[in-house]
């Protein structure tokens, strides 16, 4: 393969988890001397400046300046349920401002194209924009398949796979029913494509055929296991760099301290989750234990620690989970790949978004519990037993051991780079 430098450019959105293996991967293609740059919201230009990227920020597509909730075109929080959730991303970011990402995207190639395009799996308007100009293109997930997988339990709901007849005939309802809300949305994909000079599809899924890989920053080992995967779709591993914003950490702890610490690492984007984080202090607060917890973008004046919790804005995962004996998460895919990395058992506690998928899994691998973020469902005193079993039954943590080796062994014979410079190099060469 040549050994030439290319150009390869990212786009993504601003969503909190999303943005973090996209650094990784393109800070790995800096290093090995490529000329890298990343398109997305403006609220990711620090990231990318501190991966030693170039960035672009979005003209007229969505664009936050920042990463607060004000800034944020979802509001997924207000939503009365998980599937009018996921509709206000349909809406608001694959599909409503479609042709605003496929524009921007055009402008910056016309100032300067690129070798490939690596586009995140929610922003379909640049693949179509890509497939008009003939610009090689490919998907990279930050978690698992968003899109519905034969053999694979639809994303969205978290469920496990089917093991009666009356559980296969609920997945594949489900199947249809994803399948459906997608197309409710083929007419605004179809628009934009028709303006890019594109003929109409049939189905939202055909649009995703003009990407030549979909990369899934995640692990088989840790995906519920298919018969046949599609050829182009390969998992790469998780893509865990520390990111920007995160500030060092000192335990507050004597190194002596006996008690064994419990880390409350919820989201680094807002998802009214003040509630559930008192209801975990409060119900660590009568175990013998220390919790670290991390806000986020929660205000500190929203929760009340307890005496054995130290409340801080933010912390370096690593330093953090090295230390811990378990990890209390909403779910998101790059939290739940750290803590299995470091083999620790979670308490996940879902909010929405990937996090019900994340969690179903974590549970049937036995790597921990799984509760729900309604107040009506779980209480201080249900968190405290699930806390308590998962520091005094071993089980879990072999489990986290057992999980997170399997995911480290995999991700080592995987080199993602290779596979995005190779496709790079192809690309290079049919254009000449």
């Amino acid at each position: 393969m040549s050994t030439e430098p290319k150009n390869i450019l990212f786009t993504t959105w601003e969503g909190g988890g999303n943005l973090p293996p996209v650094i990784t991967v393109a800070r790995k293609l800096h290093k090995r001397g490529h000329r890298v740059r990343l398109m997305s919201d403006e609220a990711s230009r620090e990231d990318a400046a501190a991966a030693g990227i170039a960035f672009h920020a979005w003209q007229t597509a969505p664009n936050r300046a920042d990463k607060t909730p004000a800034s944020c075109p979802l509001r997924d929080w207000e939503a009365a349920s998980p599937q009018e959730g996921i509709g206000l991303a349909l809406n608001k970011i694959l599909f409503g401002p479609s042709l605003d990402y496929a524009r921007d995207l055009a402008a910056v190639l016309d100032r300067e194209p690129a070798d490939l395009v690596v586009t995140s799996d929610m922003l379909p308007g640049i693949l179509a924009a890509c497939e008009s100009r003939g610009q090689p293109v490919a998907i990279l997930s930050a978690n698992l398949c968003l899109y519905p997988l034969e053999g694979m339990p639809t994303f969205g709901p978290g469920l496990p796979p089917p093991h009666t007849a009356e559980e296969e005939a609920l997945h594949a309802q489900i199947r249809q029913g994803t399948l459906a809300m997608l197309d409710a949305h083929l007419g605004a994909l179809n628009d934009t494509r028709v303006a890019l000079g594109l003929m109409p599809i049939k189905t939202v899924l055909e649009q995703l055929e003009v990407a030549t890989r979909y990369l899934i920053a995640s692990s088989r080992s840790f995906d519920f296991p298919v018969e046949e995967l599609p050829q182009k779709i390969r998992y790469i591993g998780p893509q865990l760099d520390e990111p920007a914003w995160a500030k060092p950490w000192r335990s507050p702890w004597p190194e002596n301290d006996p008690r064994p610490l419990i880390a409350a690492c919820f989201s680094t984007t807002y998802q009214a989750h003040e509630g559930v984080l008192q209801k975990v202090i409060d119900a660590a607060a009568e175990l013998p234990v220390r919790v670290l917890v991390t806000l986020g973008q929660v205000a500190p004046e929203s929760v009340r620690p307890a005496e054995n919790t130290v409340v801080v804005a933010s912390a370096p995962h690593n330093a953090v989970m090295q230390q811990a004996a378990v990890v209390v998460t909403h779910g998101g895919h790059g939290t739940v790949m750290r803590a299995l990395s470091h083999h620790r058992p979670m308490l996940v506690i879902p909010h929405g978004r990937d996090q019900d998928e994340n969690a179903v899994r974590v549970v049937e691998h036995g790597a921990g519990l799984r509760m729900s973020a309604s107040s009506s469902s779980s209480s201080s005193e249900e968190i405290r037993t699930a806390l308590s079993r998962l520091i005094t039954e071993p089980a879990f943590t072999e489990a986290a051991r057992r999980l997170g080796t399997a995911i480290a062994v995999e991700s080592e014979r995987i080199d993602a780079i290779a596979e995005l410079e190779s496709l790079a190099e192809q690309a290079a060469c049919c254009a000449c």
